[in-house]
């Protein structure tokens, strides 16, 4: 898929974008969003560049609103979306905890821990009876009786890794542990409990990739809707019925199907991708094949990050494999019901 070389050039993509502050835009000029701003930050974990991942997540401690949250957007450390979506916030637990286990750095997690699990309380908050989490807290501070699957899917995953750096710094979180089950319940056996949003390819593979779905479950969820979102040779549609491939779905579904041993099939998409690829070495999100157009033209950090995070899985970095594979970090709480 990539030789030393390109992996290097992409990584410099990232960094090329990565403002003195730390922050990682999706572009130069472009906006940052705390989700994507991690998954570039894991990316460059991988890639070796821990000083400038730690940069990324000291930017994430300084931005940090008292209640636990980031706001959803911020330009040129100005912030332009006021919304305070759960996925957003959780997903520091992940970065945190590969961040670990890439560089062994305990002083710098125990820096963490009070942001990771400021960040966690908020989202927990969120989470309604039924287990699965509001999709945000708005500007006015309340938050909407709706689920999202595939945020609460990465709610679960980043509770999960929350779990991990609680137990690995003995600091039992009881909460945290229904929190992750009832949530996983809800993912696992309760689809009305989401939006339905079943046109887009996040909502199919994200309870695989957030470790809700394991074994046969995952598998079948995954050959069920195969020919709805993948396109031989292209990669994965962004929406079901719309002409468009995207990097950073196809990116991530490769690390789903690495993660319930379809390495092969996750070889053949982020192969399928490369049609993608820059001369500069970053990603282009998307590409509208019926019209033989990239679309956007934008080159964005968090495609280029969730391709090495791929990459990086299939080539048995054991911090990647160990975050997304799921079966060392803490299940949570079993629970019989979501109410």
């Amino acid at each position: 898929m990539l030789d030393a070389g390109q992996a290097a050039a992409t990584v410099r993509s990232i960094l090329a974008d990565q403002r003195p502050d730390g922050a990682i835009p999706w572009f130069q000029g472009g906006h940052l969003d705390p989700w994507d701003h991690t998954e570039a930050a894991m990316a460059l974990d991988v890639a070796g560049e821990h000083a400038a991942a730690e940069a990324a997540y000291r930017w994430l401690m300084r931005h940090q609103n008292p209640d636990g949250s980031w706001y959803s957007a911020y330009t040129d450390g100005a912030v332009t979306d006021r919304n305070r979506e759960s996925n957003f916030c959780a997903y520091i637990a992940v970065g945190a905890w590969h961040h670990h286990l890439t560089t062994g750095d305990d002083a710098f997690l125990e820096e963490l821990w009070p942001t990771v699990a400021r960040a966690i309380g908020f989202v927990v908050g969120l989470q309604r009876a039924d287990g699965s989490v509001s999709w945000r807290r708005d500007e006015d501070g309340n938050a909407p009786d709706e689920a999202l699957l595939t945020g609460s899917s990465s709610v679960h995953h980043a509770l999960r890794c929350a779990l991990a750096i609680a137990d690995y710094l003995e600091e039992p979180q009881p909460d945290w542990e229904l929190a992750a089950g009832r949530l996983a319940h809800a993912i696992s056996g309760h689809p009305e409990l989401f939006l339905d949003k079943d046109r887009y390819s996040m909502d199919w593979y994200y309870p695989v990739l957030g470790t809700a779905l394991r074994g046969a479950a995952a598998k079948e969820r995954i050959d069920r809707d195969w020919d709805r979102f993948v396109v031989p040779g292209l990669g994965v549609r962004c929406v079901a019925d719309r002409p468009w491939v995207t990097g950073g779905e196809s990116a991530e579904l490769a690390l789903a199907l690495w993660a319930v041993g379809e390495s092969d099939r996750a070889v053949e998409i982020l192969r399928a991708i490369q049609h993608l690829r820059h001369a500069d070495g970053g990603y282009w999100t998307g590409y509208v094949f019926e019209d033989d157009a990239v679309w956007p033209e934008e080159r964005t950090t968090w495609t280029a990050g969730a391709l090495l995070l791929a990459v990086a899985a299939l080539g048995g970095d054991e911090a990647t494999t160990t975050v997304f594979g799921g079966d060392s970090l803490p299940p949570g709480l079993t629970v019989d019901c979501c109410s």
